[in-house]
Order: structure tokens, then C-alpha cells, then sequence
């Protein structure tokens, strides 16, 4: 099984350029999908250099976000300045990030594929524990198919999604979107390109 080799190392040289390494918009599908999401208190995690969550704050929403990268939540805070808006922002990985219980209304996870199954198994947990009943989660992430384009993602095959492991993963939300779909995704030179994605969002019984 491939694993990725210290990565904050890896993240911090990535995020090291004055440039915003998948661009300073947010995530189309976040973006298109927002009206569908509950307002009030967000999470925004594995946010990176600060697009998603800027956004959803932007869109009205209270907003916490982490990220394991000091460069990152650092170029983070600068776009949140940018934009004149507030973004609760913590330096953790998610293993260290406090998942209060029933907290959030919405929390978006987009493009954290860097988590094994195992983790991954661990971390949609943590997604559920701290969603309120009733609020809403989105996720988007590349799909199987990824494999076969150099556009973006983990490069392994286990750590990618598809509809029945979201499903499974979050039985007994209504799901509200999903689809899995091909679209040449421009964000940033870190997303470029014809890529394979997966989109989900539910909304916690």
C-alpha cells in the first residue's frame, strides 16, 4: 500500500509559492451547491490555502476551517483579509482537530484525499459525530476513473471515491446530490484539467 512520505514537508513546499496553489476561487461544485447547504455554523477541513472556507463566510455562513500547513492557513488568513471577511482558522490535522459533537450545520470536505481507507473510515466518522441532525455535509473528491488522467489527486487507487462508498459511509442521510461525472476542472495549477469527480451531498437524519 503507497503512503505518502512525510507530508506536511511535501504540503509546505507545494503552498510555499506566492501563488495559491488551486487558485484563490472556491471549488466549482461547492460553489454551485452552496444554496442547497444549511446555513449557520460551517467547517471547512483539510481548507489548505483558505478558498473553500473563505467563500462559504462570504456566503454568510460562521466558519471554522483547519489545516495541517502553517503556509497554508498563513496565504489562508491573507485571502480571508482580501475578501473582508472572518474565518475561524486552526493549524491541525485532522487526527488533532477538536470534533465536537451535533456542532456544525454544514461541513464541507473537498479534495481531502489523502486519507487511507482505514483513515478515511475514521475521519467520515468524525464528519458524522460532529454534523448536527439535520445539517448538511458536502463532499467532492475525485472519482475511480482519475487513474487514467494526470490531472490532479492522491495517484491511489484506494484512497478514491466512488457513489456506494459514500453511501455506505453516511447511511441513513438523505442524500440531496450525487453524481459522479467527468469536467475540466481549473483551479489552480494544482486541479487542472479533464478530471474524474464525485460529488455528494447529505443531510444527516
Amino acid at each position: 500500500m503507497t503512503k505518502f512520505t512525510n507530508p506536511l514537508a511535501r504540503w509546505n513546499e507545494r503552498f510555499s509559492s506566492d501563488n495559491y496553489l488551486f487558485g484563490e476561487k472556491p471549488n466549482q461544485y461547492l460553489a454551485e451547491k452552496t444554496p442547497l447547504l444549511h446555513k449557520g455554523k460551517a467547517l471547512s477541513i483539510a481548507d489548505g490555502e483558505g478558498r473553500n472556507s473563505v467563500w462559504l463566510a462570504s456566503q454568510g455562513f460562521d466558519v471554522d476551517a483547519f489545516d495541517f500547513s502553517p503556509i497554508a492557513i498563513e496565504k489562508a488568513k491573507k485571502l480571508a483579509a482580501k475578501h473582508q471577511v472572518s474565518v475561524n482558522f486552526q493549524c491541525n490535522d485532522w487526527e488533532g482537530f477538536d470534533w465536537r459533537a451535533n456542532h456544525y450545520d454544514t461541513i464541507a470536505g473537498i479534495f481531502f484525499q489523502f486519507a487511507d481507507p482505514e483513515s478515511r473510515t475514521e475521519l467520515f466518522e468524525k464528519l458524522n459525530h460532529a454534523l448536527k441532525p439535520g445539517g448538511t455535509l458536502i463532499i467532492q473528491g475525485y472519482g475511480k476513473a482519475q487513474m487514467q488522467y494526470n490531472t490532479g489527486g492522491p495517484g491511489i487507487l484506494e484512497n478514491l471515491y466512488d457513489e456506494e462508498l459514500l453511501l455506505n459511509s453516511f447511511k441513513g442521510y438523505k442524500v440531496i446530490d450525487l453524481k459522479t461525472y467527468l469536467q475540466d476542472v481549473d483551479e489552480g495549477p494544482g486541479h487542472s484539467g479533464m478530471s474524474s469527480l464525485v460529488g455528494f451531498i447529505g443531510q444527516k437524519p
